[in-house]
């Protein structure tokens, strides 16, 4: 299929909907199976190599913080061309991208070579008997960066085009080697060397698969590489301010940790951290959507503004739907759920944090949407800059709150964040793409409706009286949102769907 004929249907609803359940299945799929391969790498490596295992998963997570968000920036730069028919400029816009690219990395792969023998013989305490695998390891790390780089590069073009099919294709394969490809290595030898060389060998493959799948959907790409200066200022002004809000997110989602081992113990880190990251592996489901929505967001905005307003109402009212029923679940069984999960200890210590964190993904979920449409917007400027004025802000209420209130504080001062985080999203959103007041007030009243039903969630003592409200509010919820949250040419297309399989909503 040509570029041309892909056009017309990269925002329309029932591609965006298909490509969020891609999208969805790609995350789910690896996230079970290391959910299995997991306790057999404990098993098969140790403790302590499995310990540096996970630690070169984190580095290879964050390696795509050395693009400077130049992906990101591909991805919008190519939907814009795409959305102005401009197809004559998207080669060299696409090469130039990854050059710098290939550039950047190169200039981190060394940064991480310089700084390795510092992080495993002082930094990390790690065994003497295991220092020089690990150090190999690094090193091959190091120079394995440039194909994690520009595979994400490659990944931002198929996503400019609505490739999410092609996308998880390829992911789930390559997800599924990070976690069984160590296993392939260990009836053979426990070395970790061996264990990188079979992942970096993965991350290869899969750049390959990249490749060959933008020559394939993009066949312009194909006519050699072409460099163009002027293309260059646009990706690194977007990839910069992409940049300042990666590297200043990390910082405020993981702060916490350190004040709670400062101020409570250290203990109450696993209190905290248990129930804290499993209710964030929630985000999935509203990641698999805003994933789709970005470069459907940029295309809009270049061709139809209108149809941004449509798609960002319809996004939030399917991610409330489809999240706040799991989170009231959580919110009514929190003690049971940890006590059944982890034991009495933590259901005793973590019941309140389970519940706060579970209100904030709420809250974040349904903010993912307008952080995306700013920044499809080409304005990442305005996320980096409430990143920034919010940061002093949150540490103060962290260390404050922690203190008074211990791990319960500190949920209470990131739940809050998150809540700060959307209202001002939705503002500058607001500002960008003006919606109708009417809107803001039906939001704002579902949102308080939603906070109030969790609240009464935590009343209930016992597990019967929490399932007979549980049911309740459930079907209540149902029969609001068949009535309320469907438009009449929706509710028409659930009923007959299976009857008109072609028909759209979009």
């Amino acid at each position: 299929m040509t570029i041309e004929k892909a056009i017309p249907n990269l925002t329309s609803g029932r591609l965006l909907a298909r490509n969020t359940i891609w999208n969805l299945i790609g995350q789910l799929i690896p996230l079970v199976v290391g959910m299995v391969t997991i306790p057999l790498l404990v098993r098969g490596l140790g403790v302590d190599r499995f310990g540096l295992l996970s630690l070169v998963w984190i580095i290879i997570g964050y390696f795509n913080l050395f693009d400077l968000g130049l992906g990101r920036a591909l991805t919008k730069l190519v939907a814009d061309r795409l959305g102005n028919n401009d197809y004559q400029s998207i080669p060299s816009l696409v090469w130039s991208a990854l050059f710098l690219m290939l550039m950047l990395s190169g200039a981190g792969g060394l940064i991480i070579l310089v700084l390795s023998p510092w992080l495993v013989h002082s930094a990390l305490k790690i065994p003497a008997a295991l220092q020089i695998e690990t150090l190999h390891s690094f090193y091959l790390l190091a120079a394995s960066l440039p194909i994690v780089i520009i595979t994400s590069g490659l990944r931002g073009i198929l996503e400019a085009q609505q490739r999410f099919r092609v996308l998880t294709i390829i992911r789930i394969p390559t997800s599924v080697f990070s976690f069984a490809g160590p296993l392939l290595v260990l009836p053979f030898s426990h070395k970790l060397l061996l264990v990188i060389i079979v992942l970096v060998v993965g991350r290869f493959v899969g750049c390959a698969a990249h490749l060959i799948a933008c020559f394939h959907s993009m066949p312009s790409l194909r006519r050699g590489i072409v460099l163009h200066r002027a293309t260059m200022l646009p990706l690194f002004q977007f990839g910069g301010w992409m940049t300042v809000t990666n590297i200043a997110g990390p910082i405020l989602v993981y702060m916490d940790r350190f004040l709670i081992g400062a101020l409570v113990s250290v203990s109450a880190i696993a209190y905290y951290t248990a129930p804290f990251d499993a209710i964030l592996r929630l985000t999935i489901l509203p990641g698999a959507a805003v994933g789709v929505l970005f470069p459907a967001f940029a295309v809009s905005l270049v061709q139809d503004p209108a149809r941004v307003t449509l798609l960002l109402r319809r996004g939030t009212k399917y991610v409330f739907l489809a999240i706040f029923p799991i989170i009231l679940i959580i919110v009514s069984f929190a003690p049971e759920f940890l006590r059944w999960w982890l034991g009495s200890a933590f259901a005793e210590n973590g019941s309140a944090v389970l519940r706060w964190i579970a209100a904030g993904v709420f809250v974040n979920s349904l903010a993912q949407l307008p952080f995306v449409l700013i920044q499809s917007a080409g304005r990442p400027d305005i996320t980096a800059k409430v990143v920034m004025a919010e940061l002093p802000v949150y540490l103060a209420a962290l260390w404050l709150l922690t203190k008074k209130f211990g791990i319960e504080g500190t949920a209470i001062a990131w739940t809050c964040r998150i809540t700060m985080d959307a209202i001002l999203y939705f503002f500058f959103a607001h500002r960008l793409l003006p919606q109708s007041p009417r809107y803001y007030r039906k939001l704002c009243m579902v949102m308080l409706g939603a906070v109030a039903v969790l609240v009464l969630a935590r009343v209930p003592q016992d597990i019967a009286t929490k399932a007979v409200f549980l049911v309740v509010a459930l079907l209540t919820f149902g029969w609001a949102s068949w009535v309320w949250a469907f438009a009449g040419e929706e509710r028409l297309f659930l009923r007959s769907r299976a009857v008109l399989p072609r028909k759209s909503i979009s």
